[in-house]
C-alpha cells in the first residue's frame, strides 16, 4: 500500500495563479481561526445566543477578521 503525503510549504513564497504570494505560517492560521471564533461568539452573545444564526455569525466574523488583517498587511 502506498501512502500519500500532503505537500509541505518549504519556501518563503509560492506561485499562486501566476503571481507570487507569501506562505503564511500555521500559527497565523491558528490565530485567525481563534479571532474568528471569538468575534462570532460576541456576535451570538449580542443577540442573546438565539439559535439558527451560527453560520451567519461565523461568516460575518470571518469577513471582519480578514478585513482587519488586510488592513494590518497580514493577509495574503
Amino acid at each position: 500500500m502506498t501512502s500519500i503525503k500532503a505537500p509541505r510549504a518549504t519556501k518563503a513564497v509560492r506561485t499562486v495563479r501566476g503571481s507570487r504570494a507569501r506562505v503564511l505560517p500555521p500559527s497565523f492560521h491558528e490565530d485567525r481561526h481563534a479571532s474568528i471564533a471569538e468575534a462570532a461568539y460576541f456576535k451570538a452573545e449580542h443577540r442573546g445566543f438565539a439559535a439558527g444564526h451560527e453560520l451567519e455569525d461565523w461568516l460575518a466574523a470571518e469577513e471582519e477578521v480578514d478585513q482587519r488583517l488586510m488592513g494590518e498587511g497580514r493577509a495574503s
